[in-house]
């Protein structure tokens, strides 16, 4: 993989995935810009410090991005032990307002790359409340939206991963057709991060020991970066609005 001459946005760079993501860019040839609540733990190119729950916030964090770069990457995120606000605050329409945000800022050949997970392979169940949520055009009708059709605290997390797939497979093909921005997804299982003890907590410990007899383990943080540094990489330039799962087979011994 060759990032020579590349800019990146990477969000949630301090710790975890995106911490490993900015580190993998970075040895690829690389600059990389992060973006997260907490201050950096890798070696950066420049740092924006914000909250990615509010569009004031994000607004303002842009507002210290270059005029153009070359990718973003959309890392940062909360468990569903956090209020359910809160989970779609960040994981949903935050990323979403970040997006369309930055959109013109995104070079012809740019790439981006949002975080959802294994947790929303269901998304076909409920794919005609995810598209209507998807067609809402900022993010405060978004929050109104879910204020109107609310969403089980239990299930926000898997929820907004849901939406977060059906969205980025609603927006790729007219940010590749228009801009020549290819935007997918990645679906990662388990993987050893800070927040692992939260997602056993939100499944349940019946699910953790049903899942645990269908995988090898837990992944490690620098197995799923390469995926994410390969699509922001020239060498996939022709691949757009996909959600590629990363999860050791785990996926596939639901069928």
């Amino acid at each position: 993989m060759n990032l020579s001459n590349k800019l990146l946005v990477i969000t949630g760079a301090s710790s975890g995935i995106g911490a490993e993501v900015a580190r993998l860019a970075r040895f690829h040839g690389a600059r990389v810009i992060g973006i997260d609540r907490n201050d950096p733990t890798v070696s950066l190119d420049g740092f924006v410090k914000a909250d990615l729950s509010k569009p004031e916030t994000i607004d303002e964090a842009v507002s210290f991005l270059p005029a153009q770069f070359d990718g973003l990457v959309n890392a940062a995120g909360v468990p569903g032990t956090a209020d359910k606000d809160t989970v779609a605050r960040v994981n949903y329409l935050g990323l979403r307002h970040l997006t369309e945000t930055v959109v013109g800022r995104l070079s012809p050949g740019a790439a981006i790359v949002n975080f959802a997970s294994i947790l929303g392979a269901a998304w076909p169940e409920r794919l005609a409340r995810h598209k209507d949520l998807a067609t809402t055009a900022t993010f405060q009708s978004g929050h109104d939206w879910l204020a109107a059709n609310p969403v089980s605290q239990d299930t926000c997390y898997q929820y907004f991963k849901e939406a977060l797939i059906v969205w980025t497979f609603m927006r790729a093909q007219q940010l590749f057709l228009s801009r020549d921005i290819r935007m997918n997804s990645v679906a990662p299982g388990p993987v050893f991060t800070p927040i692992l003890g939260d997602f056993i907590t939100m499944l349940g410990q019946d699910r953790v020991e049903a899942d645990s007899g269908r995988m090898k383990r837990p992944a490690f943080a620098d197995e799923i970066a390469p995926a994410v540094v390969f699509l922001c990489s020239d060498a996939a330039r022709w691949i757009n609005g996909v959600n590629l799962p990363i999860d050791g087979g785990l996926a596939s011994t639901y069928l």
